[in-house]
């Protein structure tokens, strides 16, 4: 990865590409202002991977939160490219900090919006926050090439948790990709024998990585995570759904923290790889990347 000191410092405008060469073609990142600096695109090889409607649908990152209640989905969920209020506009309720950009890596950290406005429900839950833009950072690092392997995108992320609040569990959603609907072959990535293996559409999650492709498996993108042991902490675990009325697939990597004595305010931080390309390089990258544990 790039030293900060060799990386261009900019305003945060958001707006941004970033690209390297990969498997004959390049992998081109876009960061846009709309999404508060989060990726809005990613393509190699003539084909978009993602499908960026609202200001959910990106690759991005997130969390969800208990405030010391029974924990309920997207009800504390600090996103770092904006709320579901923003849907499909042109600006975000989450606010860029910072960033910093190189020819092929991105560094940012974002003021996160919580997904629902005070008042909004998710399903017959209300939201637990009083405001829509959380004390939530997220920093991520990204890098287009990781050692040899120049069809992997490092992947970093921290999440910074406030003082004032109380919570006793947290689930970090450390990176999702939704994909467009043509990605629908689902595998995942067996350790012990280094193949890719069919998967359900689910949803679902369990251990090991998972990866979507199109039909053929000339495109695809794989997610994978090295164990990360930390006290109170599972996985990384990987998830995977088809939302059919929605016409988009996804992927995520999680990770969740319990603390009945209360989980501490500061940084937690993951790290993950994102694999693109044909069926074929995403599996040997998978297995690269397992044997270099």
């Amino acid at each position: 990865m790039l030293p900060l000191a060799a990386l261009r410092a900019e305003a945060p405008s958001g707006n941004a590409t970033l690209r390297a060469a990969a498997g004959g073609s390049e992998i081109v990142i876009t960061t846009t202002a709309r999404v508060a600096g989060s990726i809005d695109s990613l393509t190699w090889n003539g084909r978009e991977f993602l499908n960026s409607f609202d200001h959910g649908r990106q690759l991005q990152s997130a969390s969800n939160l208990d405030c010391a209640t029974p924990i309920t989905a997207e009800t504390f969920n600090p996103t770092e490219a904006g709320s579901s209020r923003d849907f499909t506009g042109a600006a975000s309720t989450s606010r860029l900090l910072h960033w910093r950009v190189g020819p092929d890596s991105l560094r940012t950290t974002t003021q996160m919006a919580f997904w629902l406005a005070p008042g909004d429900k998710s399903g017959s839950n209300l939201a637990k926050n009083t405001c829509v833009l959380s004390d939530h950072l997220l920093t991520k690092r990204v890098h287009i090439g990781y050692k040899n392997l120049p069809q992997v995108i490092a992947y970093d992320v921290t999440f910074s948790l406030p003082q004032g609040e109380r919570h006793t569990q947290a689930v970090f959603e450390a990176l999702t990709g939704y994909m467009p609907p043509e990605f629908a072959e689902f595998r995942q990535f067996n350790p012990h024998t280094g193949a890719l293996e069919p998967l359900s559409d689910g949803p679902g999650e369990g251990l090991w990585p998972v990866v979507l492709s199109v039909a053929g498996g000339s495109h695809a993108m794989g997610i994978y995570a090295p164990p990360q042991p930390r006290p109170n902490l599972t996985g990384p675990t990987f998830g995977r759904f088809r939302f059919s009325a929605e016409n988009v697939v996804k992927w995520n990597c999680v990770f969740r923290l319990t603390d009945k004595h209360g989980i501490a305010p500061g940084e937690y931080a993951f790290r993950m790889f994102v694999i693109v390309g044909n069926l074929e390089t995403v599996r040997a990258a998978l297995r690269a990347l397992q044997d270099a544990e």
